[in-house]
């Protein structure tokens, strides 16, 4: 996914009625099913001459020791 895409994608949660969004935590799957909370958006730049992405954003995760557990998911929206 490039930067124009994730813009849209959460320019669309963002405007969506109620504003229900913006209170949201921000979490990221893994692929075994685990879910970490965002920590931090790093934009970095490549080093590679040549290359057609010269930047890329970096999305960090926080997985402090004792995080609580959170409850299970009932429904997407």
């Amino acid at each position: 996914m490039d930067g124009r895409t994730f813009r849209q994608v959460l320019g669309k949660f963002f405007d969506a009625p109620g504003g229900v969004c913006l209170d949201a935590r921000v979490q990221v799957e893994l692929p075994n099913g685990e879910m970490k909370d965002l920590g931090e958006i790093k934009l970095l730049e490549n080093r590679m001459f040549g290359a057609i992405e010269t930047h890329r954003l970096v999305l960090k995760l926080n997985a402090p020791p004792g995080q609580r557990r959170l409850g299970k998911i009932i429904g997407h929206l």
